[in-house]
């Protein structure tokens, strides 16, 4: 059965990266292997599958991560990353750091991926944690708590605009609802998840290279207007891009050049050069200096983008395996509610593949027969099927070890928090996407 698969090969990888140390990418690429051959994927095409997984998700996440992580490093070494964090606590105040964290997550968040969003505002969280001495995950978690829910709940991340397009649904309005049902639940879980004792138990470190040590006098630091602004730009030019694409359908030059500007990759690389020339011979910095700051932060990643990247093998050994079609055959005929089936389905699949963006557009095909005469709003159902494939995040999603290796957890402290987290914010969010449907329904809308 292809689920027992699925648990098994689990079980197998946390056995090799717990109990015998082995390191997280040969781990991954040994369950790859043995799952693709369980499954029955020809031997000769096993490599391929594995590169295809490897270089798909490098693919996506590599410049993201590598600029981030650069962009992050020259900010944290020339200050100015320090100076924002310090203005966040002359704002809120070292008791409300979690909350300066949650509202930073929601602004920026909300139109960018995960990964971008979480690479950007990891080094404010790094120097919030060392100015005020705080646990990091006291600090962090909030911050990725509420950017998974607002990644996973909201358009324009690909999830649910990918189902929003399947079911026919307003971006629009899928947007505005979701709002309704993540911001809730996101700040709730948010603030609650860093004060529960099992996780104020764990009290891992900052990875090193990832930011600087120094602490800079104020004089040294460049000021908030620069540090802002720098901060901010790839901000814009992603937001910007988003509202130019949801705000016309007409191909135009000038479309095509807010899209490419726009694009994850290109903002970051546009924004690195920017905050070299800012933070660097403009405050009497050299370029020498810069460029160490770069490096830096370069051989720091190495390790977590081979992992990333293995997970990402394993992923896709997970699709090519049939899983996933096993999935939808499975639940093809199930007499429940349209949402909860849907929810349901997302949540199965996310479980088995590890791919939010696979989950959702499985599920969507599987309950789009059952939309057309339920009578439930198409967006209601976008919320449904969005708010499933986030729960239980785990060894096969490659977020997964981006979260573990930024918070330098071990693989069983990663679950015992991110899987957690997420599985309950799902829950959380079937309970609001019910509730939605009835007012819809009360308010005649």
């Amino acid at each position: 059965m292809p689920l027992l698969v699925v648990g098994i090969s689990v079980l197998v990888l946390l056995l090799l990266m717990t109990r015998l140390r082995l390191n997280g990418f040969a781990a991954l690429l040994l369950v790859a292997v043995g799952v693709a051959l369980v499954q029955g994927i020809p031997v000769a095409t096993i490599p391929d599958v594995l590169s295809e997984g490897i270089g798909g998700q490098i693919g996506d996440t590599m410049l993201t991560i590598g600029l981030g992580a650069m962009l992050g490093r020259v900010m944290g070494d020339s200050g100015a990353a320090q100076r924002i964090a310090g203005k966040l606590l002359d704002a809120f105040g070292p008791r409300w750091v979690q909350v300066a964290m949650v509202v930073t997550a929601m602004l920026i968040g909300v139109t960018m991926f995960y990964e971008v969003a979480f690479i950007i505002i990891v080094p404010i969280a790094f120097t919030l944690v060392r100015v005020t001495g705080a646990p990091l995950l006291w600090v962090g978690l909030p911050m990725s708590i509420t950017l998974s829910t607002m990644h996973s709940f909201l358009p324009p991340h690909p999830g649910p605009t990918a189902v929003a397009a399947t079911f026919d649904a307003s971006v629009g309005l899928t947007l505005f609802y979701g709002l309704f049902i993540a911001v809730p639940a996101g700040a709730l879980i948010a603030l609650v998840w860093p004060r529960l004792p099992f996780i104020k138990a764990m009290t891992p470190s900052i990875p090193q290279g990832l930011v600087g040590e120094r602490e800079f006098t104020d004089e040294e630091m460049p000021g908030l207007g620069w540090s802002l602004f720098v901060a901010l730009f790839p901000v814009a030019l992603i937001v910007a891009a988003a509202v130019t694409d949801m705000a016309t359908s007409t191909e135009t030059g000038f479309l095509h050049f807010v899209a490419f500007i726009g694009s994850a990759p290109i903002a970051l690389l546009l924004t690195l050069c920017l905050a070299i020339w800012a933070f660097g011979p403009r405050i009497g910095r050299s370029l020498e200096e810069v460029g160490a700051s770069c490096s830096s932060a370069a051989k720091a990643m190495a390790m977590i983008l081979l992992v990333i990247g293995a997970g990402g093998a394993f992923k896709n050994v997970l699709v090519e395996g049939g899983i996933s079609d096993y999935i939808k055959d499975a639940t093809d005929g199930w007499s429940i509610s349209p949402i909860i089936l849907a929810w349901l389905v997302a949540v199965i699949l996310r479980i088995a593949l590890g791919s939010a963006t696979v989950a959702v557009v499985t599920a969507s095909g599987v309950v789009l027969p059952l939309l057309a005469g339920s009578g439930v709003h198409p967006e209601v159902m976008v919320l449904a099927v969005a708010c499933g494939s986030i729960a239980f995040s785990h060894v096969n999603d490659p977020g997964f070890w981006l979260f573990k290796e930024y918070f330098n957890l071990s693989v069983i402290e990663a679950i015992k928090v991110r899987t957690s987290y997420t599985t309950v914010l799902a829950i959380l969010g079937l309970g609001g996407v019910l509730a939605a449907e009835q007012v819809l329904d009360v308010l005649n809308l």
